[in-house]
């Protein structure tokens, strides 16, 4: 059986009239004819009628009455609710469909329509009668998108938000548009410029208008005052693409010059006024905008608006968030076409929506394998750009502490099967024998992911997360200062060299809670204590190590995620630059950092005694009696094992028997060493934001963006206490003393 077919006539541009029975009716405005039927899907619906009235999907709002009432506009937000208009026709042909905006729905309904997949707004309801937004579009292109100042019960635009002499400022700043518009055989390029070009001229004359048609054609323009004579008629030049004015009444009788009635700005139209001063400052702030918007021009935007705004400028500035999707698979082939031997692989979810990005630079794999310790710390960071995401990072250290960037993803959210491939892709691009330690959280799945994807790693939970977790579990059963001495005494107990003085610090725990003395036992002391840890970690024990690295990911996350990871392949290129110009400045064995150590070490090495014991091993003497045996590098203090470079007792016995330290040094703390990490260089990446050239290969996978959207307006932090603060001590701001806080002061 054929599927029943129904015309929706779609209607936009006119307005709502409420007859003396309480029943609405709708005049004026255009409208258009679409067959549809129970297998229409909304958003090919909302497609094709953007596509007829030139507006925004993301923004319309369809409605219609139900068969025989006419007090009631039915709300269509979903599939189904398309396919009860359908069924509730019963033998009817044709239903009406009413177009509009859902900021000109909630204004114009005084907010009593609630936001519900299946709408109504009733006479009885609405203090006001509703008018149809769409009367008052602005802009094709954004003709959703408006902010009008009107006078919604009396129906009649009302006065500009500023009066008297504030007006001549905002006149002031206008002005450069009044002759936008200068009447008949003005030529346009397109009829967004001309729109463009209308809409300045109408502010910086001070009235309201009206599209009565507006098609790819023609377009007719008269002024929204009734029985106001202006109008303009603009059409195609015969046979050119330009747009020429064939006819303009030019004189105003509605005194609209004088009223500054209607003033309207669409967010395209504010985006494109501040994108000058974003490009010079991009922390431009969406309440800086639009208090200059209305100091400048007279239009009011809420914070909203101006959010929506900064971000049609920024991508005005930076290229379409959308379109660096579909460049994603091109970009990875120009990053391993640039950067021979790197790796850049993505995936995507079977609708072709993104779903991950992996990035190792040749230069990258090279520098870890030849020059970095086998020591990486994984950890993720928030994107608030418009799709959102997480970015993983895989950072190494280099011989003078530090960071080395050795890969790095951008994945939709942060899940075990997200860090179980980004470990694969790791694993395949450094390919290395040595055992690996790892610096990473035990949360999200990773201690599974490591021990399947790297069978023989070393896994250090970073002490960080777990001292915010021992935290977090105490917040509430004890004071601020009861837990800054626990949280300190854990992280003493970390630190600790020997069984002793771990056993020392969380005796120290048990003081105070029995309750968090068991957390500590049970969290898996071999994982992250010095006194029990077999990997080689260099005292390093927090995974945000690379706090650098994300620093440069904060800097670049608004970006379109193909800019955002060139961003960061330069501040890598940089890095890599600057670090073997500086090194080759270096005349000494050791880079930097571990030559200061080193001497330290033989400051104190001069105060000690050393008494021979038997082959390579000696006692050494000084506040306490440790063992050293050179042949095995080790000592019992542990801080040779623990930190690569000899301690002081070990350098006491090399000077003793005449032999160097720097032999005693681990070979990665070497210039040598460092300069083979800093060999390699990244290359430059063309850019991708203009499409192929003709020739150039484009059967590539098509990749759309995330379903996830970054909701409009500020995001809502959650505010953490920070382990930092735990850790410092309280001090009254009232008398400066220690130990309690204003509130609690006995000065008080």
């Amino acid at each position: 059986m054929a599927t029943r077919k129904v015309i929706a006539i779609c209607q936009s541009g006119g307005e709502f009239v409420t007859d003396k029975d309480g029943s609405l009716s709708y005049s004026g405005g255009d409208a258009y004819a679409i067959d549809i039927d129970q297998q229409t899907s909304l958003s090919d619906f909302k497609s094709e009628i953007a596509e007829m009235f030139n507006c925004n999907v993301s923004t319309m709002i369809i409605k219609y009455f139900l068969p025989g009432n006419k007090k009631t506009l039915i709300t269509v937000s979903k599939d189904k609710d398309l396919q009860r208009m359908v069924n509730f026709l019963g033998d009817a042909n044709t239903v009406d469909v009413f177009v509009m905006s859902e900021e000109g729905a909630a204004r114009n309904n005084n907010s009593n329509m609630p936001g519900s997949r299946s709408s109504r707004t009733t006479v009885s309801e609405a203090a006001v009668p509703v008018v149809a937004p769409m009367n008052v579009i602005v802009d094709a292109v954004q003709c959703m998108d408006q902010v009008e100042v009107v006078d919604v019960a009396n129906e009649v635009p009302a006065r500009s938000i500023c009066s008297g002499g504030n007006d001549d400022n905002h006149r002031k700043a206008a002005q450069q548009w009044e002759n936008t518009i200068t009447g008949v055989d003005q030529r346009f390029n397109s009829f967004s410029e001309f729109r463009e070009a209308l809409h300045k001229y109408s502010i910086a004359h001070g009235f309201a208008y009206k599209y009565k048609k507006n098609d790819s054609h023609r377009v007719t323009v008269k002024c929204k005052s009734q029985g106001c004579p202006w109008r303009v008629y603009a059409s195609k030049l015969s046979t050119t693409q330009l747009i020429c004015i064939k006819k303009m009444h030019c004189n105003h009788t509605c005194e609209g010059s004088v009223v500054k009635a209607g003033y309207r700005a669409t967010r395209g139209w504010v985006g494109s006024i501040i994108k000058e001063k974003l490009k010079d400052s991009p922390n431009y702030k969406p309440k800086d905008i639009a208090d200059d918007i209305k100091r400048e021009y007279g239009i009011q935007l809420n914070y909203s608006q101006a959010w929506r705004a900064k971000e049609i400028a920024r991508e005005q500035l930076q290229g379409s968030y959308k379109e660096a999707y579909t460049q994603l698979p091109l970009f990875c082939e120009k990053i391993k076409e640039t950067n021979p031997g790197s790796f850049a692989t993505f995936t995507t979810k079977e609708d072709s929506s993104f779903h991950r990005l992996f990035v190792a630079f040749h230069a990258s794999i090279s520098g870890f394998q030849l020059g970095c310790r086998p020591l990486i710390f994984l950890d993720r960071t928030p994107l608030n750009s418009k799709y959102q995401g997480e970015l993983l990072a895989a950072i190494s250290v280099d011989g003078n502490d530090g960071i080395f960037p050795v890969a790095f993803a951008v994945v939709d959210t942060e899940t075990e099967d997200n860090w179980h491939w980004f470990l694969q892709e790791l694993k395949l691009a450094t390919s290395t024998s040595e055992q690996i330690t790892f610096v990473a959280d035990f949360q999200n799945g990773l201690k599974k992911s490591l021990s399947d994807v790297f069978e023989k790693c070393y896994h250090s939970y970073c002490l960080r997360h777990l001292a915010e977790k021992l935290n977090k579990d105490l917040k509430g059963q004890f004071s601020h200062e009861a837990r800054r001495f626990m949280v300190n005494d854990f992280y003493a107990a970390a630190y600790a060299p020997k069984l002793e003085t771990f056993e020392r610090s969380i005796e120290n725990i048990k003081g105070i809670s029995p309750e968090a003395y068991d957390w500590v036992i049970q969290s898996e002391p071999e994982h992250w204590a010095n006194a029990f840890f077999n990997g080689a970690r260099y005292n390093l024990l927090s995974s945000n190590f690379g706090q650098q690295f994300y620093s440069w990911v904060s800097e670049a996350h608004e970006l379109p995620i193909t800019q955002m990871i060139d961003a960061l392949r330069g501040k890598m290129m940089e890095t890599i630059y600057t670090r073997q110009v500086e090194s080759n400045q270096w005349m000494t064995k050791l880079t930097p950092s571990k030559e200061e150590l080193l001497q330290k070490e033989r400051l104190v090495a001069h105060s000690l005694q050393v008494l021979f014991s038997q082959g390579s091993t000696f006692e050494v003497r000084g506040e306490s009696v440790d063992i050293v045996d050179i042949d095995n590098w080790d000592c019992s203090c542990k801080g040779w094992q623990l930190t690569g470079v000899p301690c002081c007792h070990a350098i006491a016995v090399f000077e003793c028997v005449g032999r160097s330290p720097y032999d005693y040094c681990s070979r990665y703390f070497t210039v040598e060493n460092y300069r083979l990490t800093y060999a390699e260089s990244i290359h430059p990446v063309p850019n991708v934001d203009k499409p192929p050239v003709q020739g150039e290969s484009t059967a590539l996978v098509m990749v759309i963006p995330p379903p996830t959207k970054r909701p409009p307006g500020r995001p809502k932090m959650k505010q953490v206490e920070s382990i930092d603060i735990i850790k410092r001590q309280l001090q009254c701001s009232k008398c400066k003393g220690l130990g309690h806080n204003r509130k609690t002061c006995k000065l008080s």
